[in-house]
């Protein structure tokens, strides 16, 4: 900056500090131009605001939406394309629930509608990735392109303006040291800034019919993809209705009982103990163990040895009955008799 550029600055900066607290007045804008200023400055804020609310709208996941974020930027320093997009919630549902009913098999209802459902809930994340591409096309990009030009620029007229009002009142309080060229140059810069910066305000908010437009362009977006949306549910609906009266009319089986297996504790030529089924044979004995009661009682024979038994496992702490098997060698009437 030059020798000139700074001392230009550095009287527009005394001049508002004389302002803001000497209390100096300074040049007054008409109530026109502040009106637009205002409505310009109101309408600046709500494009941000309706810009960043509608992303929310549209992505409702915080984390997903700083992952995605962090994602592209990363991919923008690294020169390829843009990263993934964002994951809908009815994807991520429609996932678990093909995942789950192809687990269950054909053979369960439950099954075959949890895969009807999932495949509805793909299209669902399919319409819904459908309506952001078209709000973002149709509503956000406008705003955004309206943000970062016209509403910029209108801006950059303001402070410019600013500026020369700064720079004219400044040389006004120094009318004697000025001469009246200076003071004339002063004036026709602040006047030229304070039209370009008023018909650039004025154009903006007599031409809000395009905002208009892009309003309707964002309902007609959700008004299409809720009428889709209602066409797979209609679907889906009517889809889970024909599976409940098919499996009504299925015939309902009943549940039949497997015999019992109980143990059988004689020791087989290998030192092994077997299962045998629910008939005895002669020479086995029948023991009623009661571990509640810690009783055993032999059921059969009085010359059963209990030491004959071969004990492979107890419920410990738990109160059980379970009959017990085991086959005996029965002692002769000599061995009986002897003393």
């Amino acid at each position: 900056m030059s020798v000139a550029g700074l001392k230009k600055q550095f009287h527009k900066a005394t001049q508002k500090v004389s302002e803001k607290v000497g209390g100096a007045e300074g040049t007054k804008l008409d109530e026109d131009f502040l009106e637009m200023e205002k409505k310009v400055d109101v309408t600046t804020r709500a494009v941000m605001d309706i810009m960043t609310k509608t992303t929310e709208y549209l992505q409702p996941n915080p984390a997903t939406r700083a992952k995605m974020s962090m994602m592209s930027s990363m991919s923008k320093i690294r020169g390829g394309d843009k990263g993934p997009g964002y994951t809908q919630t009815e994807a991520v549902l429609a996932e678990s629930m093909q995942k789950f009913g192809r687990e269950l098999s054909e053979e369960s209802s439950f099954g075959l509608a949890l895969i009807d459902v999932g495949e509805a809930m793909r299209e669902l994340a399919e319409v819904k990735d459908a309506l952001d591409m078209e709000v973002k096309q149709n509503f956000i990009d406008p705003l955004q392109n309206l943000h970062d030009k016209d509403l910029k620029e209108i801006q950059h007229h303001l402070k410019k303006l600013e500026g020369r009002r700064l720079d004219f009142d400044y040389k006004k309080k120094r009318q004697g040291k000025l001469t009246e060229d200076d003071m004339k140059q002063a004036l026709e810069k602040f006047d030229d800034s304070k039209e370009i910066a008023e018909q650039s305000m004025f154009n903006i908010l007599e031409s809000d019919i395009e905002q208009v437009s892009q309003l309707s362009a964002l309902v007609q977006a959700q008004v299409n993809y809720h009428r889709q949306a209602a066409e797979i549910l209609q679907q889906l609906s009517s889809k889970l209705e024909d599976r409940i009266r098919e499996t009504s009319c299925k015939p309902r089986r009943e549940y039949v009982p497997k015999p019992r297996t109980s143990v059988d504790f004689s020791e087989n030529h290998n030192g092994s103990i077997g299962l045998s089924g629910p008939s005895r044979s002669p020479g086995e004995a029948v023991i009623e163990l009661n571990l509640c009661s810690a009783r055993v009682h032999v059921l059969n024979n009085p010359f059963f040895d209990p030491f004959q038994l071969r004990w492979t496992s107890l419920a410990v702490g738990r109160c059980m009955i379970s009959t017990l098997k085991t086959r005996v060698s029965w002692p002769s009437r000599k061995e009986t008799s002897s003393p």
